[in-house]
């Protein structure tokens, strides 16, 4: 894999990471709506003076307006809602056992809509990978304590695989960061019903608002940008796998930022996360291998 792409997954899995804790300092002050609707606002309007120093087109073709709007409402507006909501009552370690299903789903989308296959050592190391969240989520303190909100948070898990699966057309006519601004500004422009109130929230929790900001700076415009780029270089199905390295970085920022100490279950699991990734990783090398070998093979002498 290119070290590049290879940076740009890591990034994106580091950026993801951080943003769970920090996600409930802005749920303390903001609530769901303003946090989600001041989040996505701030990710908006960064991008585009990114897209005016890059010297890219503002506007998407007419024939692909709706396609964006469709993507962001569902795949950042509805996932971010949602997973938002879930987090109120779904303790920590079932929302990461849910949203590390999203790889999965992922996978499975992509092989029936794009015909993008995953071969058999590749779900082993997914399955590895999920086996690893699964232990991390044994060795949370919190422990499951599965909710009915826990339907909204598997409602997230779907929306962001949609969101991975149905971007992946537009990255052959769009670059990443016009795919992720355009997917933005949709999400956005529903949640702005929401505006009036958003001044006075924001006031009256200075720490949440700062959270949100980094929020959609960060985790947002950036790791988003990382994930688009990453698609258009890869498969869906090598891409998402490095997700489950998510929950990892979670954790880590989780005992720097607010002091839970992981235990070694728990650090045990992350290592097994790793361990698919790289059984992931190494598939895909095989696969370049042998369709060089391939064309050399048929190339005449």
């Amino acid at each position: 894999m290119n070290i590049v792409v290879l940076l740009a997954l890591l990034g994106l899995a580091i950026l993801w990471g951080s943003a769970f804790p920090v996600i409930k300092v802005g749920l303390e002050g903001l609530g769901v709506p303003h946090l989600t609707l001041l989040r996505h606002l701030v990710a908006s309007l960064f991008l585009i003076p990114v897209l005016l120093l890059t010297r890219q087109p503002l506007l998407p073709r007419t024939r692909d307006v709706g396609g964006f709007i469709l993507l962001g409402r569902v795949g950042i507006a509805l996932y971010h809602f949602s997973l938002n909501a879930g987090e109120l009552r779904v303790s920590a370690g079932a929302t990461s056992l849910i949203i590390a299903a999203a790889p999965a789903i992922s996978a499975l989308l992509a092989r029936f809509l794009l015909g993008d296959r995953l071969p058999v050592l590749g779900w082993v190391g997914s399955g590895i990978s999920f086996a690893g969240i699964v232990l991390i989520v044994l060795g949370d303190s919190a422990g499951i304590g599965f909710d009915p909100y826990a339907l909204l948070v598997l409602l997230s898990a779907f929306c962001a695989a949609v969101y991975v699966v149905r971007q992946k057309p537009f990255l052959e006519r769009y670059s990443a960061l016009q795919v992720t601004a355009f997917a933005a500004w949709g999400a956005t422009l529903p949640l702005l019903i929401i505006l009036p109130g958003l001044p006075g929230a924001m006031a009256g929790a200075p720490a949440a608002a700062g959270a949100a900001v980094y929020l959609g700076i960060f985790p947002s415009a950036i790791a988003y940008s990382l994930l688009a780029f990453a698609l258009s270089r890869l498969s869906v199905s090598i891409t998402t796998v490095f997700l489950y390295a998510v929950p990892v970085f979670a954790i880590l920022f989780s005992w720097i930022l607010l002091g839970e100490v992981p235990s070694l279950l728990t650090a045990f699991g992350g290592a097994v996360v790793i361990g698919g990734i790289v059984l992931v990783n190494l598939t895909k090398g095989r696969r370049v291998g042998r369709a060089r070998t391939a064309v050399a093979v048929s190339q005449p002498e």
